[in-house]
């Protein structure tokens, strides 16, 4: 099993999803981590000028942030590095994001936890809680 977390400095979860420059990716193999890689992901900065009005672009839905066509393709660039992972931890994240990542069949667990390796312990330990009121 394959587990990412967003990050900037491949040692705690990332605040928000869109924000991240990373994911650090663990494998794990009975129940202990026994690779960990840092793969590069797309963010809203690699973002910012495309569109019509550039960050602006991404309310393009009645829905509201984080929905419509043009979140939909940059969504799919962010999620391009982690494909074969099973488990995605952030601290936050939009609820376009978080609904584009079930759609590829990637559990989403919104953490409290701070810490990359802490996080890990608890989704393989089954005590992690998904926070989904954290989505925006």
């Amino acid at each position: 099993m394959k587990i990412a977390a967003v990050t900037d400095d491949n040692e705690t979860i990332s605040q928000h999803f869109g924000r991240a420059t990373k994911y650090s990716v663990m494998t794990v193999d009975g129940g202990k981590i026994v690779e960990r890689e840092v793969r590069d992901k797309a963010n809203h900065r690699d973002f910012q000028g495309e569109g019509l009005e550039g960050q602006h672009q991404h309310r393009d839905d009645s829905r509201g942030h984080g929905f419509g066509q043009h979140s939909a393709e940059k969504h799919s660039r962010m999620f391009a590095n982690i494909q074969d992972c099973q488990v995605l931890l952030a601290r936050g994240m939009g609820q376009g994001a978080y609904n584009g990542l079930q759609q590829m069949g990637i559990q989403t667990i919104i953490t409290d936890i701070p810490e990359i390796e802490k996080a890990v312990e608890a989704v393989l330990d089954g005590s992690i809680e998904n926070h989904q009121e954290r989505l925006h």
